[in-house]
């Protein structure tokens, strides 16, 4: 097996570890598998970071062409998010009980579509606007997941206390913190939508084509509009909001992964040569 493969699949298994001790942590209310949880995910996300080089190097960009580099490139941006909040913000340990399932299921399931060759990107599609729409959407992804993590976390403390429930942040400041990470990743989303248009002008010569992705990343980011709708203009708080940003949470998957590994669109013919 390669170096490359590797520790792309060290990486897995570590976020695998990291995803069970959330898990019984949750279950059995320890805050000491939390810990583990914690430290596994950081100990996997050191291999990813080595996976990523290793393909950037062999290529000389930002590995996204395919769905499986989209994947490595989207789950690395939700785990350093991760990572970073967790330590600046340590009420939060159980944050990782939807946040290590979801990048285990999905850096796995790159695994298996990972090709051990690396592809680089066609002269045509090469632009700056690239590195904007790259980046828009990794980190719009981490934003909205972890934003839904917090959802989860005060579906999970409502009505309840003892244990690890209070140590959580109280209701209102997980809400708080949902919000503006949801806020954030409408924000960045926007900006991949944006420079995604101009890239798109730039290959096609046009600046909209009803791509399959193009409509899906529409329907995703006016998804977590009416969320901030509901929350500024109507005053939502709390249960609701938190329910919406875990169902959200599924659009933005489907249009992100879902809709490219299903239907053949423009961004699914990105891979054109092999070194």
């Amino acid at each position: 097996m390669k170096p490359e493969l590797m520790l792309f699949w060290t990486a897995v298994s570590l976020y695998g570890i990291s995803t069970f001790s959330y898990i019984f942590g949750m279950i059995a209310k320890q805050d000491k598998l939390f810990t583990i949880g914690l430290f596994s995910a950081v100990a996997g996300f050191v291999p990813h970071v080595a996976v990523i080089a290793l393909r950037w190097s062999a290529t000389g960009i930002t590995p996204f062409i395919d769905i499986s580099e989209s994947l490595t490139l989207g789950i690395f941006m939700t785990v350093l998010l991760f990572l970073v909040f967790q330590f600046s913000t340590k009420k939060v340990r159980p944050l990782g009980v939807l946040v290590m399932p979801v990048a285990f299921v999905l850096l796995g399931w790159a695994g298996t579509l990972m090709k051990e060759v690396a592809a680089t990107l066609a002269p045509a599609l090469q632009s700056g606007w690239i590195w904007v729409h790259i980046v828009g959407a990794s980190a719009g992804f981490a934003s909205v997941l972890i934003a839904a993590g917090l959802g989860l976390m005060y579906l999970l403390k409502e009505n309840k206390s003892g244990g690890i429930y209070d140590k959580l942040p109280d209701l209102a400041t997980l809400d708080m913190f949902s919000y503006r990470f949801v806020a954030g990743g409408f924000i960045l989303y926007g900006l991949m939508m944006i420079s995604g248009c101009f890239w798109s002008n730039q290959v096609k010569g046009s600046y909209w084509g009803w791509d399959p992705v193009e409509v899906w990343s529409l329907v995703s980011w006016l998804t977590y509009g009416i969320y901030l709708h509901l929350r500024v203009t109507f005053g939502w708080r709390g249960r609701r909001l938190a329910w919406y940003a875990l169902i959200a949470l599924i659009a933005m998957i489907v249009s992100y992964w879902g809709i490219p590994f299903t239907v053949e669109t423009f961004h699914s013919g990105f891979r054109i040569d092999h070194k």
